[in-house]
């Protein structure tokens, strides 16, 4: 299928996309939502697609959210029921994201970034929910998951001051996980991508969605207990991948995982 303002790349069972608005650094309006909408619901439906790499195209910006420009210009406004750039109000996806942040990404661009399970940062990077400059609010996601991925006062630190925060102190602060030279970004995002896949996929999805189910359940008592009952970990135990990974360990070979 062919797209105007993403670009998808398949790399073995790595899906690369690449927000592609490099003119207006990678902004966002409501058509690009919902071509990001369609490429999401594709890698979530393909089997053989494990991960997704997200980054922006150019040097300059991962993604400045929303396109203010087109927004003031009258331009139509709207995103998917998977919300902004197709993926903040995604809650249905077991399979891990990393972000590739190799420049700005202010507001919705930081919120799509949080949307990722992993952030891998550019030095070039800088990270902000900017939106009461221009009379708005974080309301595609950042506002409630940056608390959620730092603490509450350390973000409220960045919500009530709009600051902007380097990619070193975002690593400092914990929503980073590694911190790259430009040059060198795709090839660490690419190494992560891999190490995961080396993974059983099916390990992975319920892993993924145990912690994040989890954390909405009002115990810790009650996330245990009530883990079986998560759809990708009751996929896990009725899974070939269940049988094949301790086979495998058994006969002292690499295992052959199958994702499903």
């Amino acid at each position: 299928m062919a797209h105007e303002f993403v670009k998808v790349e398949r790399e073995g069972p790595v899906t690369v996309v690449t927000l592609n608005r490099p003119e207006v650094m990678n902004a966002l309006h409501s058509p690009a939502h919902f071509e990001l909408g369609e490429v999401f619901d594709a890698f979530a439906a393909d089997p053989d697609q494990w991960v997704a790499i997200v980054t922006g195209a150019g040097e300059r910006a991962f993604s400045a959210g929303n396109d203010l420009k087109h927004q003031a210009g009258g331009g139509k406004m709207g995103s998917p029921p998977s919300g902004f750039a197709g993926l903040t109000s995604r809650f249905d996806l077991t399979k891990p994201l990393i972000a590739a942040v190799n420049g700005v990404a202010m507001g919705g661009g930081f919120e799509i970034a949080l949307a990722c399970d992993i952030i891998i940062a550019s030095d070039a990077a800088v990270f902000a929910l900017p939106e009461p400059r221009v009379g708005l609010a974080a309301l595609a996601g950042g506002l409630h998951r940056l608390p959620r991925a730092i603490g509450t006062k350390r973000a409220m630190s960045m919500i009530l001051t709009a600051r902007r925060v380097s990619a070193s102190e975002g690593k400092e602060l914990g929503f980073v996980a590694e911190v790259t030279a430009p040059a060198d970004l795709m090839r660490v995002a690419r190494e992560w991508a891999k190490g995961i896949c080396e993974l059983g996929p099916m390990s992975i999805r319920a892993s993924k969605q145990a912690v994040y189910m989890g954390l909405d359940e009002p115990s810790l008592e009650a996330a245990i207990k009530g883990q079986n009952r998560y759809p990708a970990v009751a996929a896990l135990y009725g899974s070939e991948d269940f049988v094949e990974g301790p086979l495998a360990f058994s006969q002292k070979r690499a295992p052959q995982w199958k994702g499903r």
